[in-house]
C-alpha cells in the first residue's frame, strides 16, 4: 500500500476551500494548484484504483460529506474515449500518467446542427486544466497512447457521479441525459494514520 498522504493532504485543502465558501473563480485557481501538487508526484494512488478496464473507469477517491466537491480518477486503457459530455460545475483536471487529449466541442448557434470542435488541449503528466459552465463545459477526452493506460485526477464542484448531465451526439447536437456513477464500489481509506503513529512513537 502506498503512502496515501498527499491525497488526504489534497483533500484537506480543498475541505478548507469548501468552508471558507470560495467563489468558483478561487476554486480553479487554487484548486489547481493545489491539484499540480498532487500530480507532480506519482507514489500515491492506490494500485486498486490504477487499473483499467473495457471501458474507462470512473473511481472515486473522495467525497466531500456535504457533496460540496468530489475527488475521482480516470483510468483510460489504449485508446478509450469518452462520449461527448458535460459536466454543469467546475472541474479542474490533473495529469498523473500517460497523456490523454481533450477536445472542447462547441454546440452549433440554431442548436440543431452538427457540433465543432474548438479548443483541444494536450494534457501530459503534471498539466492541469478547467472545464466550467461559465466558460467551457462541452468536451470529449481520449488517451492519446495507443500501448498504454493513462491516469488523470479530477476535481469537481459537486459529487460528480450523482450529478445529471448530458451526453451529445456532435452529428446533430441532439443531448441525452445521463449520471455516471462510479466504478468503484468501496473508496481508499485516507483515514488510517496509523502507520504514521506508530512511527512517530518509536522515534
Amino acid at each position: 500500500m502506498p503512502d496515501i498522504a498527499p491525497l488526504r493532504e489534497f483533500v484537506q485543502a480543498m475541505t478548507r476551500l469548501a468552508d471558507a465558501r470560495v467563489p468558483e473563480a478561487r476554486w480553479l485557481a487554487e484548486g489547481r494548484d493545489l491539484l499540480a501538487a498532487l500530480v507532480a508526484r506519482d507514489d500515491w494512488l492506490p494500485e486498486e484504483c490504477a487499473q483499467p478496464g473495457p471501458t474507462y473507469r470512473q473511481v472515486l477517491l473522495h467525497c466531500d460529506p456535504l457533496e460540496r466537491f468530489s475527488v475521482v480518477c480516470f483510468v483510460w486503457g489504449p485508446g478509450q474515449s469518452t462520449p461527448v459530455h458535460d459536466h454543469t460545475v467546475w472541474g479542474l483536471i490533473g495529469m498523473l500518467r500517460g497523456e490523454e487529449i481533450s477536445t472542447e466541442m462547441l454546440p452549433d448557434p440554431s442548436g440543431e446542427g452538427p457540433m465543432r470542435p474548438g479548443r483541444v488541449d494536450h494534457l501530459r503528466p503534471g498539466a492541469v486544466a478547467a472545464v466550467s459552465p461559465s466558460f467551457s463545459d462541452i468536451h470529449a477526452v481520449r488517451n492519446a497512447l495507443a500501448d498504454r493506460p493513462s491516469i488523470s485526477i479530477h476535481a469537481y464542484g459537486a459529487n460528480i457521479g450523482a450529478v445529471t448531465r448530458s451526453v451529445f451526439d456532435p452529428a446533430t447536437g441532439k443531448r441525452t441525459r445521463f449520471v455516471s456513477g462510479y466504478t468503484n464500489a468501496f473508496v481508499p481509506n485516507l483515514w488510517d494514520r496509523s502507520r504514521e503513529m506508530m512511527a512517530q512513537a518509536a522515534a
